[in-house]
C-alpha cells in the first residue's frame, strides 16, 4: 500500500532558511528571481510492448502518459537513435526496416506542447524472426468478424482463424482501410482502444504471414461507440478473478489471482479494491506477465476479518478498464 511521508516538506524548509537571505531557496521550481514555477513534464509512459511482426516489422504499442502537462507528441527510439514521432492522441505505430535475426532495445518518451520530454520509459527488447522462405501467396482470410462495445473509446474485436493458422504470424485490425492495431498469430480477439465517443467505425481483418504476405480482408463490420458517460464494458474487465488469504509469521496475507483484459498487448498496471475503497496500485511496467497473473500483499494480523476485493486495469489508451467482480475472504480462512 502506498503511504505519503509527511516530513520531507518541513525538512527541506528548515535546510532552506538559512540559505534565503544569501541565495533565495524554491521548493516547487521557481527560480531564485520568484519567477512562476517551471511546467511540470509528462510521466514516462508505461507499458511498452514490441510486438515483432516479421522479419523486417515490428508493432510498437504503450500506455497513454497520464502524469504533468498534456502530451503533445511521443518519440520512439530504437537504442539511442529516435526512429519516429507520432501525434500524442496516438500510442502505437510499425517500424519496418529492421534486419532480421537482429536484436533490437526500443523505448518512448512524452513530449508537451512547450518541448518538455518525460522520462524514458522502460526498455522493452526483441529479436527478430529469421528471413522467410521465398514466399509470395498470402493466408487465407479470417472469418466471423464480430464487433462488441467496451465502452465509449474501445471496442472488442473476436473472429475466426485463419484456415493456414501455422502460417501466420500476425492479425492486423484496419478502420476504414487504415492498419490500427496488430495482435500475435495465436490470438483471435483484441481490444481496440483510443476510439472516439459516438463516432461511427468499420473494421476490418487480415492475417500476415512471416514474409509479409496478407491476406484478403474480412467482411467490415460496423460499430457505433456509446457517448462519452458510458463507462467501460465487461470485456475489458480481468477475468476469473480469485482471491484467498494465507498466514505467514502470525501476518494475514491476502493472495490475489486473475487472467489480464484482452488488449492485444501487456497490461502493466491495476487498481486493487479493498471494501469500496482503492487500496494500492499494483505497477508491472515491463514486467506484465503475459498470462495468469498473481500478486500478494499483507492485509492484517487479526484473524476473523472480511474482506471485499476487486480490481480494474489500466487499458492502453489509457483509461481505467471495468471492475472485476466483487469477492469476499476472510483471514484465518484461506
Amino acid at each position: 500500500m502506498r503511504r505519503t511521508a509527511r516530513t520531507a516538506p518541513a525538512l527541506l524548509v528548515a535546510l532552506c532558511l538559512p540559505l534565503t537571505t544569501l541565495t533565495g531557496c524554491s521548493l516547487f521550481g521557481a527560480d531564485s528571481d520568484g519567477g512562476k514555477p517551471a511546467a511540470r513534464p509528462p510521466s514516462a509512459p508505461r507499458g511498452l510492448t514490441v510486438h515483432v511482426g516479421s522479419a523486417t516489422s515490428v508493432h510498437v504499442m504503450w500506455n497513454k502518459s497520464s502524469g504533468g502537462t498534456a502530451v503533445d507528441k511521443y518519440e520512439i527510439f530504437r537504442g539511442r537513435t529516435k526512429v519516429k514521432t507520432l501525434p500524442g492522441k496516438q500510442y502505437m505505430a510499425d517500424l519496418n526496416g529492421l534486419r532480421p535475426k537482429a536484436t533490437y532495445t526500443f523505448r518512448v518518451r512524452a513530449l508537451d506542447a512547450g518541448g518538455n520530454a518525460s522520462q524514458l520509459s522502460r526498455e522493452a527488447t526483441v529479436t527478430m524472426r529469421a528471413p522467410a522462405p521465398a514466399d509470395d501467396t498470402p493466408p487465407a482470410a479470417p472469418s466471423g468478424l464480430r464487433v462488441g462495445a467496451a465502452g465509449p473509446r474501445a471496442a472488442t474485436l473476436t473472429w475466426t482463424p485463419s484456415k493456414d493458422r501455422k502460417d501466420v504470424t500476425s492479425y492486423d485490425v484496419y478502420q476504414r482501410g487504415a492498419r490500427i492495431h496488430s495482435v500475435g498469430g495465436e490470438s483471435t480477439s483484441a481490444l481496440v482502444t483510443g476510439l472516439r465517443p459516438g463516432t461511427d467505425y468499420t473494421f476490418t481483418v487480415k492475417a500476415r504471414d512471416a514474409a509479409d504476405n496478407s491476406s484478403a480482408p474480412t467482411k467490415g463490420v460496423r460499430h457505433t461507440t456509446g457517448g462519452a458517460g458510458g463507462g467501460s464494458a465487461a470485456g475489458t474487465a480481468p477475468a476469473d478473478f480469485k482471491v484467498a488469504t494465507h498466514e505467514e509469521d502470525g501476518a494475514h496475507h491476502l493472495d490475489l489471482s486473475w487472467d489480464p483484459p484482452r488488449t492485444g498487448g501487456e497490461v502493466a498496471e491495476y487498481q486493487i479494491h479493498l471494501n469500496g475503497r482503492q487500496a494500492t496500485t499494483l505497477v508491472w511496467g515491463a514486467d506484465a506477465p503475459k498470462g495468469r497473473a498473481k500478486h500478494s500483499f499483507f492485509i492484517s494480523r487479526t484473524s476473523g476479518e472480511t474482506y471485499r476485493v476487486k480490481l480494474r486495469a489500466r487499458l492502453p489508451d489509457g483509461n481505467w478498464g471495468a471492475f472485476s467482480p466483487e469477492r469476499s475472504v476472510t483471514t484465518g480462512e484461506g
